[in-house]
């Protein structure tokens, strides 16, 4: 949907379904060796799975992802900046956004700032992916994006989202006052967590056969 539709639905109080990137599994692994673009997240009235909602963990199990301790021995903040998309749609300017969250960080830490910039080429962003950044010394991820959360706290870093939204909101930090001493949730928060985002992606294959649809109607119909 386009922001402006999904803003007029939310005003009209109408319900919608949102369609984008899934959060796991759009990278390099074993069950996708070549990184392509094969899960997307179906969201009903929002942008984001921002909560948790209790599932079986079948449909993580089959997504093969590791959920790794917390190490929390890394010494610098990486900064992940977003792309236009949820920039247009929250109306943030992206320069002004980047330079105020450094100023606010060297607020609150006198860690040193890696800024990492969403490169708009796919395939660099596969050779050089978010997974990699994240095991360069890195104490914690400050970001306003859902997927690069995702994969710092399924990765052992913690998070800080600064996005109204975001699908890690259940398990990261919303205030950077803390960035010294970040929550750190613990493994059955994160299990739980990483079930229901599971339910709330689907693959090519899913989308065709009926499975999206069945589910989204079983799981997500209130």
């Amino acid at each position: 949907l386009k922001h402006k539709i999904m803003k007029q639905c939310w005003e009209d109080q109408r319900p919608f379904l949102y369609m984008d990137s899934g959060y796991i599994g759009n990278r390099r692994n074993p069950m996708n060796p070549n990184g392509f673009k094969i899960w997307h997240r179906i969201v009903p009235n929002n942008l984001q799975h921002n909560e948790i909602v209790e599932r079986p963990d079948d449909r993580w199990r089959r997504l093969q992802h590791p959920i790794l301790p917390f190490k929390q021995a890394g010494k610098k903040i990486l900064l992940a900046v977003p792309d236009e998309k949820p920039c247009k749609f929250y109306d943030v300017d992206l320069d002004t956004w980047t330079q105020n969250t450094i100023a606010q960080i060297k607020q609150y830490t006198d860690r040193p700032i890696e800024v990492r910039d969403r490169n708009p080429n796919r395939r660099e962003r596969i050779n050089n992916d978010m997974e990699s950044a994240l095991k360069d010394n890195v104490w914690a991820l400050v970001t306003f994006n859902s997927i690069a959360a995702t994969e710092a706290i399924l990765a052992g870093i913690p998070a800080f989202v600064l996005a109204p939204c975001n699908a890690a909101m259940p398990v990261a930090n919303t205030n950077l006052e803390n960035l010294d001493k970040p929550f750190i949730p613990d493994d059955d928060l994160r299990q739980a967590w990483a079930n229901h985002l599971a339910y709330g992606q689907f693959s090519n294959r899913e989308l065709e056969d009926g499975t999206a649809h069945r589910i989204i109607k079983e799981t997500f119909h209130d």
